[in-house]
């Protein structure tokens, strides 16, 4: 095995460990039978960014972005649909489902009428589904801002910082060996700030370890 499909493993079993963390949410709105305090937005817009990536991976032949890109918009679908089933709010969750929808129809008919095929199509693809995957990593830095005023890190999970930081490192290592600066660029903010979830973890630990300070992960 060599370095390539060395990382190109990694990739899928890292990346795939972090889509499967949303069946933490799954299981709350399965014994609750309610979709309260759960976030819909996100599973919306990693299932678009997964199936940007999967038209980049699909135009560029490359088994492993197509792979995992799979796997998580399958999973994301899944928690849609059974966001859709639980929640009161129905008719919001549709209205921002459709007009995703429509975001993903442009796109795809811009990417494919009006750019030729090629280096070109490739290029612009690769950077739009840059721009999305670093605005998702980017996004919680509020959160951190706040954390960090408040001293308090139990609303942050250690194990998804974990998943999180093997995930990204092993894209832009995988990004450098195929000199695919579309794949390295956006997944090097997933590094940094994972490494400020883990200083914030170290910086606020509690003094008392009869409890974790941080959200655990219950699967």
């Amino acid at each position: 095995m060599d370095l390539t499909e060395l990382l190109s493993w990694a990739c899928i079993v890292f990346t795939v460990g972090m889509f499967s963390t949303g069946l933490t949410d799954l299981k709350k709105m399965r014994e609750s039978k309610s979709a309260d305090n759960i976030q819909f937005l996100p599973f919306l817009t990693t299932c678009l960014n997964n199936l940007g990536w999967l038209f980049y991976g699909t135009l560029k032949r490359d088994h492993t972005i197509v792979v995992v890109n799979v796997i998580g918009a399958l999973l994301q679908t899944l928690y849609i649909v059974m966001y859709f089933f639980y929640t009161k709010q129905k008719r919001l969750v549709m209205l921002q489902t459709l007009a995703a929808a429509a975001v993903l129809i442009c796109g795809w008919l811009y990417f494919t009428t009006f750019l030729t095929e090629g280096e070109a199509r490739l290029n612009q693809l690769g950077l739009s589904c840059s721009v999305v995957t670093i605005s998702m990593y980017l996004s919680p830095l509020t959160d951190l801002v706040a954390i960090v005023r408040s001293g308090n890190v139990q609303v942050l999970s250690f194990p998804l910082t974990v998943a999180t930081f093997f995930t990204s490192t092993s894209w832009v290592l995988y990004g450098l060996q195929l000199n695919d600066y579309y794949i390295m660029v956006p997944n090097t903010p997933g590094i940094f700030t994972s490494l400020i979830r883990f200083y914030l973890f170290w910086k606020f630990a509690p003094t008392s370890q009869s409890s974790p300070s941080y959200k655990p992960l219950h699967i």
